[in-house]
């Protein structure tokens, strides 16, 4: 028996990376898996038991909308939202002045609006029935104030906000939020690009207190304990999971 047989768990840019590893945690401990995602999707789900995979944009409006109405419809409920997907590797790292604003309004969006449409959606559904868990995927950048990725690491500070102000709101449903905050992870998305591996990995590694590469899966028990009934009176918190980098 799991700690999550039964739950149907929703998580976003699940087809690789962090996210994939996400989900396998939670299904390794009984949830029946969503898999939301850009590209891929149907794919990945296919190596879950009963799982499914659902093409969506979840910075688009309609996009969302229909992903969790198809979610209720085939499997029922909701009962945990892990809010991963975002832009990362494929920023180039400059100077703020020189970013475009196109860039920053996508950044914000995929980033930050997109768990903001998420939770408008789904967090109905888990009120309903009786509550259920949210985990926001942010970073451990803007504990530090890492320089020349002033959207990225702005925008995961907004989640860290997002994540308390909307914990207090909905506390009395039962619906619990909290946060995670990994470190510079060797995920497939960022091997894919060597420039980033190259500017970033030593420098990570070398800072933290246990001084190795992170990978996926060093972020998976936080989010299935946040997921689980082991912290039924935890929210509106963040992990910050990088090794001893940031103490927070």
């Amino acid at each position: 028996m799991g700690s999550l047989d039964g739950k149907v768990a929703v998580v976003t840019g699940a087809a690789q990376g962090i996210g994939r590893a996400i989900a396998q945690g939670l299904a390794a401990e009984g949830a029946r898996i969503v898999i939301a995602d850009l590209a891929g999707a149907e794919e990945a789900a296919a190596s879950f038991e009963d799982g499914v995979g659902i093409t969506a944009d979840v910075a688009n409006e309609a996009d969302v909308q229909r992903l969790a109405n198809e979610v209720v419809e085939r499997c029922g409920s909701i009962d945990i939202l892990v809010n991963n997907a975002g832009l990362y590797a494929s920023l180039e790292m400059r100077s703020f002045e020189q970013i475009p604003l196109d860039e920053w309004r996508r950044v914000m969006d995929v980033n930050v609006a997109s768990m903001f449409l998420m939770c408008r959606a789904i967090v109905p559904v888990m009120r309903a029935n009786g509550g259920g868990k949210i985990v926001n995927i942010s970073s451990g950048t803007p504990f530090r104030g890492v320089p020349f990725l002033l959207h990225y690491v702005t925008s995961k500070g907004a989640i860290v906000a997002l994540t308390r102000a909307l914990a207090k709101e909905v506390g009395k449903d039962n619906v619990f939020v909290n946060c995670v905050a990994p470190g510079f992870t060797m995920s497939a998305g960022v091997q894919s690009h060597p420039e980033v591996v190259e500017k970033l990995r030593d420098v990570s590694v070398s800072a933290r207190t246990i001084q190795r590469d992170q990978t996926p899966e060093d972020v998976v028990g936080a989010v299935v304990y946040l997921s689980g009934p082991g912290s039924d009176f935890v929210t509106g918190q963040t992990i910050v999971i990088d090794g001893g980098q940031t103490f927070h």
